[in-house]
């Protein structure tokens, strides 16, 4: 806007039109003009703030935490589902026949990941399976309706172990095709004998159970734990089906690293060795 100054007047040749103004109190000034209070940059800061409040009032204010909360909890059960699905799921330990590998209330992260990208089964690899048939004894079952149903949402999302928990833990001795025999105190497949640096102390191979030679079929894989004198295995069960091995297709995936308690933790590697 124009701002009309008083004339110079006449008569004062050279003397300055600010001059004939009464003098004004000195105003701070900070970088220029425009940042003094009235000018165009405050005036533009007014404007976004007025702008900022109705946006606010128009929808932007925080959500309650009664609605963030629900929120957040859906979306972690949401992504446990997801990495209990593909990547890794969580199992307990509940017996000694993998010791001293693995001990009774270890937790191991089992490598789901790895059957979807083309991992099979090998020998010397300790992988977590379902019962094949009768392996394991009925479980217990939770009479609380409540606790019942908090345990199947927190293992159908994989933060516990599974619920019915008829899941087993062996080492992988031999796969399909394979001939497996043991004699005296050696353990050999396709007539080899096999290194078992994992046993557990004061256990032979054998463990006083001599068998064999028993071919694995194919699509199958025999286990045994190493506690081999308190383990029933793949050697306990000949009489069942699949004469004691297991099918591939109940292989839940390879023992990749024991993740609790932290004392005991342990990586085996992306395959379980």
């Amino acid at each position: 806007m124009a701002v009309n100054l008083p004339e110079t007047p006449s008569g004062a040749p050279g003397e300055s039109a600010v001059s004939a103004v009464p003098a004004q109190p000195a105003v701070p000034v900070a970088g220029n003009a425009q940042d003094a209070p009235g000018g165009r940059a405050e005036a533009r800061r007014r404007a976004g703030g007025s702008r900022g409040r109705k946006a606010r009032r128009a929808g932007g204010r925080p959500r309650p935490w009664w609605i963030e909360l629900p929120v957040m909890v859906v979306v972690g059960l949401v992504v446990a589902l997801l990495i209990k699905t593909c990547l890794f799921q969580v199992f307990t330990i509940p017996s000694g026949s993998m010791e001293n590998t693995l001990r009774v209330g270890d937790r191991v992260g089992v490598n789901k990941l790895a059957p979807l990208t083309g991992w099979e089964p090998e020998p010397g690899q300790p992988v977590v399976f379902k019962d094949p048939g009768n392996w394991l004894p009925p479980q217990p079952v939770d009479s609380n309706p409540f606790t019942s149903a908090v345990s199947s949402v927190l293992s159908f999302v994989g933060l516990v172990p599974p619920k019915d928990d008829n899941y087993l833990v062996k080492r992988v001795i031999a796969t399909g095709g394979q001939s497996v025999q043991c004699t005296g105190s050696t353990l050999s497949v396709n007539g080899k004998k096999v290194d078992e640096p994992y046993l557990h102390p004061g256990d032979d191979s054998c463990a006083g159970m001599d068998f064999g030679p028993v071919t694995v079929p194919s699509g199958y894989i025999w286990v045994e734990g190493d506690h081999r004198s308190d383990s029933a295995d793949s050697r306990w069960h000949r009489q069942g089906p699949g004469g004691g091995a297991v099918p591939v297709g109940n292989v839940v995936g390879p023992v990749s690293a024991v993740v609790w308690p932290v004392s005991h933790f342990d990586w085996f590697g992306w395959a379980g060795r």
